[in-house]
């Protein structure tokens, strides 16, 4: 080697296999006249490089500079190298051996430039609906094991053609190594069934069109697996989904054909179309504001549609040819896991769907579609799956490995492991045995996948969520972390903080120490303890876990709290709905065993049926969103008092919100003929300051808002600027979803650090 010359080791970390980083470091390489090799490891990604010395700094300002998109590195480790005399720069075959700390890359959107060869018919993969790049396609759905390598991956069984091989083996080409590449000559194929019937003829991708067109309900095997479609337009083929499907009013999501389409029926910001066309291509909450641009059945009484643009080579196809959007919602009954296999698909949603659209791309593991909302500026996900989930979350500290099970609802699981915390797609709620199912080979799988040797598991404090048994079951010591406290550590996690936080933990109910039911509380939190030092007046929930069902039982306790049994006296939904069982209501409301909470959800719950906007809720956070979407803008708020309250051994001293005088000027206010609009504003904009006041009385600089409730992007920006306006540091969720998808997180971010603590 010349005088001059010098060697590196660079060790990159975090998602990039799967990304075209090798070929971008190849070229990189050979560009600045450097030597040497780039392999995949199961550590991350190992290159040795040598040359000019002014040539390997301008090598290690622009690696990270400019990876490709898809690339998320974690880390870049470089040291000096011993030279090796190479004589060019090669990608050398992937390393199996050691210890596996690589991260897994989600499904990404199909990227423009494959759109674009999509609908070229000059190219030789026009109208393939699987085409892919190393900058687009399946990851997690058809990886099966590490490296991230074709072998391993669900397109073992297709052999590449010539033309594929030359693409795939050229470091210059963008499908260098792009594991699921495939093309009509040698990859994967679509088949049309008519449900009940053993295949159909003709074009598959087209018979599918004409049968959406119809009004039918088509299944569609995608990504991640099955999903109903049906044209969103037609209210009686949607009605008609909803009652083979076992979904009552539960919003659908919406596909439409593209962003311009979207925006003729929606409102849409620039960042939200950021978010739309990104490589995530989430399912965003917007605002419809033309009418009649989908049925009024897709989603019942509300403002605000789930919509999505399509995001696999397929949709793209299917949604040219309709040029109109569809419903696009997961292949299941309600409360079941998606079904990803045909066989599967056509067992289980026979009596839903009228037709299928398979191809025979196996799909190693469920994901479903993220469902997300802008909040305060950025994205909060709320259902974290394809395009978000396995990504890890960076953690400072080295964690010993930990399993969390997470919550009843919403389940996911997740690992602290090394510095990095790893959850799960989204799984369900775990009413059902399939769900049940699909949760223990989630576990299975990712500790296969990642080779995770949990030392401890943890999970709820309460003892008949399903995911607690699970648990106890598992063999190994069992950590229990309260709910709110998990949801405040998940907020911790995602910031990768190590101090105190005043943690506003405000959802529908979750089991306290004291063996009351917790929602509306404020928490000195740490990752390994905390101290509730405020709360939300505890009242009488008549029916008890039947109020989350029916809000008119929580308006009845909040009222009862207001009003004594003179409640009867009101004209008022609620009490109208309640008065044939108003005897035994009075019984309960007055029964010292009566439970009892302090939830933010269910008092929220409570205005939305005082105000007459839902008495039953057939969703989760039905009478919530009613609440929310009600809003008219104002500055006023409700009186509340802050009340000391002694300490006991669960907390200590601290304050009680006594929200009473909200409430009776709430019900005040209905008496007069306020519009809903109005009092649903000034009520969030009363939650608000309540937690700006508990703030500045606790005197902890920096808050944050986590829970189901501050999904409401109404009530987290009314907290968020009242805080901000006395000056708070506020944290809010991002990538981790706040509602109950956020547990496992939290439970194993609390686990480790709390074994963490108890080593050192």
């Amino acid at each position: 080697m010349p005088d001059g010359t010098a060697a590196a080791r660079v060790v990159i970390r975090g998602a990039v296999q799967g990304t075209g980083f090798r070929p971008f470091v190849y070229r990189l390489a050979r560009g600045l006249g450097l030597t040497g090799s780039i392999r995949n490891t199961p550590f991350g990604v190992l290159i040795h490089v040598e040359g000019g010395v002014a040539a390997l700094d301008d090598f290690r300002r622009r690696l990270p500079a400019e990876a490709p998109p898809a690339a998320m590195l974690r880390s870049v480790e470089v040291e000096t190298a011993e030279l090796a005399g190479a004589a060019d720069f090669t990608i050398g075959d992937s390393d199996t051996a050691g210890e596996l700390s690589v991260a897994v890359l989600p499904d990404l959107a199909t990227c423009p430039e494959c759109v674009r060869e999509l609908f070229d018919p000059t190219d030789r993969r026009h109208r393939y609906p699987f085409l892919n790049c190393t900058a687009c396609g399946p990851r997690l759905s058809i990886i099966e094991g590490l490296p991230y390598d074709r072998p391993r991956t669900a397109m073992k069984g297709f052999a590449l053609c010539a033309d594929c091989g030359r693409e795939y083996d050229d470091p210059a080409d963008r499908r260098f190594h792009a594991q699921p590449v495939a093309c009509p000559s040698c990859g994967p194929r679509l088949a049309y069934v008519e449900a009940g019937t053993h295949g159909g003829a003709g074009d598959a991708l087209e018979t599918a069109v004409a049968a959406i067109r119809a009004g039918r309900i088509v299944g569609l095997k995608g990504l991640g697996g099955y999903q109903l479609l049906v044209d969103a337009r037609n209210g009686p083929a949607v009605a008609r989904l909803r009652a083979r499907k076992g979904r009552e009013e539960k919003p659908f999501a919406v596909m439409f054909p593209d962003l311009g389409a979207l925006r003729s029926a929606a409102r849409v910001s620039d960042a939200e179309a950021g978010w739309l066309t990104s490589a995530a291509a989430p399912i965003l909450l917007l605002e419809l504001v033309a009418r009649g641009v989908v049925a009024d059945q897709v989603a019942p009484g509300l403002r605000t549609v789930g919509a999505m643009l399509p995001y696999s080579p397929l949709h793209h196809l299917l949604m040219a040819r309709l040029g109109f959007p569809i419903v696009c919602t997961s292949g299941n009954f309600s409360e079941e896991p998606m079904a990803i296999a045909a066989v599967e698909a056509e067992e289980r949603l026979g009596a839903i769907a009228d037709a299928f659209l398979h191809h025979d791309r196996p799909v190693v593991r469920a994901v479903d579609d993220s469902v997300a909302r802008g909040v305060d500026g950025h994205l909060l996900v709320m259902r974290r799956a394809r395009g978000f989930a396995p990504l890890p979350v960076p953690i400072g500290a080295s964690l010993p490995t930990v399993r969390a099970l997470g919550g009843h609802l919403k389940n996911t699981v997740a690992w602290a492991s090394g510095r990095q915390l790893v959850v799960s797609q989204h799984i369900g709620d775990l009413d059902h045995p399939l769900s049940l199912e699909a949760q223990a080979r989630t576990i299975a799988d990712f500790e296969r996948l990642f080779e995770f040797r949990p030392v401890a598991v943890a999970c709820d404090l309460h003892r008949d969520y399903a995911s607690t048994r699970v648990a106890e079951a598992s063999g190994l010591p069992v950590v229990r972390v309260q709910h709110h406290h998990a949801h405040a550590a998940s907020l911790l996690g995602e910031h990768d903080l190590n101090g105190e936080i005043l943690a506003v933990t405000w959802d529908g109910t979750g089991f306290g120490p004291d063996g009351t039911v917790w929602g509306g509380e404020f928490l000195r939190a740490t990752r390994t303890g905390y101290r509730r030092v405020a709360r939300l007046l505890p009242f009488a929930l008549p029916g008890g876990e039947a109020a989350a069902r029916q809000p008119w039982r929580s308006a009845l306790g909040a009222l009862y709290a207001v009003k004594g049994l003179d409640l009867w006296e009101l004209p008022l939904p609620p009490v109208h709905r309640a008065a044939q069982w108003k005897d035994v209501l009075n019984g309960l409301l007055r029964a010292p065993a009566t439970v009892k909470t302090s939830s933010a959800g269910r008092l929220i719950d409570a205005v939305s049926a005082i105000l007459g906007l839902r008495q039953e809720s057939t969703y989760e956070a039905h009478a919530a969103m009613l609440l929310e979407q009600a809003v008219a803008p104002s500055g006023d708020a409700y009186p509340f008092s802050l009340l000391e309250r002694e300490g006991d051994g669960a907390d200590a001293p601290g304050l009680e919100i006594d929200w009473r005088p909200a409430i009776a000027a709430v019900v005040d206010d209905v008496e007069r003929g306020t519009s809903a609009a109005l009092v649903a504003g000034r009520f969030h904009r009363t939650l608000a300051r309540m937690t700006a006041s508990v703030a500045e009385w606790a005197g902890i600089p920096r808050v944050g808002l986590t829970g189901g409730c501050f999904q409401n992007a109404v009530l987290t920006q009314f907290a968020v600027e009242e805080l901000r306006r006395r000056r708070f540091d506020v944290l809010t969720h991002s990538q981790i979803p706040p509602n109950d998808g956020g547990l496992s997180a939290g439970q194993a971010l609390v686990a480790a650090s709390r074994l963490l603590e108890e080593r050192t």
